[in-house]
C-alpha cells in the first residue's frame, strides 16, 4: 500500500500515523531513536507492507504487471491501490477526502522536526502537487509514476504503468476490493492487541 492507504490504516492516532508515513525513509534500527508511538507506526508499517507483499490477491494484481515492468510491479500496485482507495474514499471515511488530506497535511507539518531528512524532501512534492487528493485520478496516478520513474536508477518504465491500470481497470479494482477489507482488519486487530516495540 501507498502513502493514503497507510495514513488511513493508522486511525486517529497521530503519532502511529507520523510513524507509518515516515518508515520508508528510516532504515535498519534507525526506528529505535524514535518515541514509543512513532516506533509502533514505523513496525506497523512494516507489518502491513508484509501482509500486503505475500497476500494471494495482491499477487495476482502483480503478475499482470510482471512481463514490462519486472520488480517494479509491486511499487506500481501500491500506488494503483491507493487510486482505488481515494476514488472510493466515502466508503471507507465519513470526512471529505480533500478535509482529510489537508488534515494530514498539517499534521505532518506540525511534526517537522522528525521528519527524516528524505521524507522532508519528498514531502514539499507531495503537497506542493496533492498527491493524496490526486491519487483519485488517472492524471494524478500518471504524474506521480513519472516522478517516481525520473528517480530510479534504472529506466522502470513505471511512467508508462497507466495504459495497464486502464487496460486491467475492472480486475485492478476487483482485487483492491477484495483485498482492502482483509488488510483493515488485519491492522486493526493488531492495533487492538497492541504494537509490540
Amino acid at each position: 500500500m501507498n502513502y493514503l492507504a497507510h495514513i488511513f490504516l493508522s486511525g486517529n492516532n497521530e503519532k502511529l500515523m507520523i510513524g507509518n508515513f515516515i518508515a520508508d525513509s528510516v532504515k535498519g534500527e534507525a526506528w529505535k531513536t524514535y518515541d514509543a508511538e512513532v516506533k509502533k507506526g514505523i513496525l506497523l508499517h512494516r507489518a502491513i507492507d508484509t501482509f500486503t507483499d505475500t497476500h494471494e490477491i495482491v499477487k495476482e494484481s502483480k503478475t499482470r504487471l510482471w512481463t514490462r515492468y519486472r520488480h517494479y510491479n509491486a511499487v506500481i500496485v501500491d500506488i494503483f491501490y491507493d487510486h482505488f482507495l481515494a476514488k472510493n474514499w466515502k466508503e471507507y471515511h465519513p470526512l471529505d477526502l480533500n478535509k482529510f488530506v489537508e488534515e494530514t497535511y498539517k499534521k505532518l507539518n506540525e511534526h517537522e522536526e522528525i521528519l527524516p531528512e528524505q521524507t522532508k524532501l519528498f514531502f514539499k512534492y507531495m503537497v506542493e502537487h496533492n498527491w493524496l487528493y490526486n491519487y483519485q485520478y488517472i492524471e494524478g496516478i500518471k504524474k506521480v509514476m513519472g516522478g517516481m520513474s525520473r528517480r530510479t536508477s534504472f529506466d522502470s518504465g513505471m511512467e508508462n504503468s497507466t495504459e495497464e491500470l486502464v487496460k486491467y481497470y475492472d480486475e485492478f479494482e476487483r482485487d483492491f476490493n477484495s483485498f482492502f477489507p482483509l488488510l483493515k482488519k488485519y491492522v486493526d486487530a493488531k492495533i487492538n492487541a497492541g504494537i509490540q516495540l
